[in-house]
């Protein structure tokens, strides 16, 4: 008998080849999958851990969601503790808890959302160079807030998706995307809030809407990107430093979408 664990975790991605297991790299899953094994004393077959999706190197979380089913019966905080004891600094549990064993912390999956910080500053902060990208030219958030209003609803968003994406469909619900300024740490705010998200989407988004905010592309340009179809046109994929996979939602506390995400678009 197994107990299926629903683990909600934050993570600085710097130093990481991204969240997939890779042989002789660094990732996410390869620690935790490491780190659960330990503690089940090497099961054979081993404990499988299932994320919510995957980032991208360099890409950080505050609320990335995996499950795992593990053969011991433990407590929710005997569960967090232990992990976090053994996780290095950079890997942190915020939360544990049980669940029934039809969860799947992909499958289940009902939105996303997502942050990015782009700091301001004429010279690059060397105290942010981890967590920020950074865009040195003035920007009218007025025409930003404006363009963000255009990525609201079901898109093709052909145009905002890198090669390499496995996707079966580049169809994507926008249910919120937002803009504000920071005054006190000079920084722009992102925040895209959607049923799911491509391969490097919400950077390739930004780096289109801060050249909006530049005065480089017209305010609507975001419009005409939906018609090429064509990932060249939107140019600028803003750097990893500044994405941060803010909570993932499922069922149950979904306020836009209380439904599952179809498989097409996992």
């Amino acid at each position: 008998m197994s107990y299926r664990y629903k683990i909600t975790m934050a993570y600085d991605g710097t130093d990481f080849y991204g969240f997939q297991r890779q042989p002789k790299k660094r990732t996410i899953e390869g620690i935790l999958t490491k780190i659960v094994n330990k503690m089940a004393k090497n099961p054979d077959p081993a404990i499988t851990v299932y994320g919510s999706g995957r980032t991208d190197a360099g890409v950080h979380a505050l609320g990335q969601v995996v499950h795992f089913d593990f053969p011991y019966d433990l407590p929710e905080e005997n569960m967090l503790k232990a992990l976090n004891s053994m996780l290095p600094l950079d890997v942190q549990i915020k939360k544990v808890e049980k669940v029934p064993s039809d969860f799947h912390a992909r499958y289940d999956v009902s939105g996303k959302r997502y942050m990015y910080r782009m700091d301001m500053g004429e010279f690059r902060n060397p105290f942010k160079r981890r967590y920020t990208a950074q865009w040195r030219f003035p920007v009218d958030i007025d025409k930003i807030n404006i363009a963000l209003k255009d990525l609201i609803g079901e898109h093709d968003f052909t145009s905002f998706v890198a090669s390499g994406s496995s996707a079966r469909t580049n169809v994507r619900t926008i249910y919120e995307a937002k803009c504000r300024i920071d005054e006190k740490e000079n920084e722009l705010i992102f925040e895209f809030y959607g049923n799911g998200f491509l391969y490097n989407m919400v950077r390739i988004m930004v780096g289109v809407l801060v050249e909006i905010g530049s005065g480089s592309r017209d305010v609507h340009d975001i419009l005409r990107l939906y018609e090429v179809k064509d990932r060249t046109e939107a140019r600028r994929t803003v750097p990893a430093s500044g994405l941060y996979l803010k909570h993932v939602y499922y069922e149950g506390d979904d306020p836009a979408h209380p439904t599952k995400l179809p498989h097409h678009q996992r």
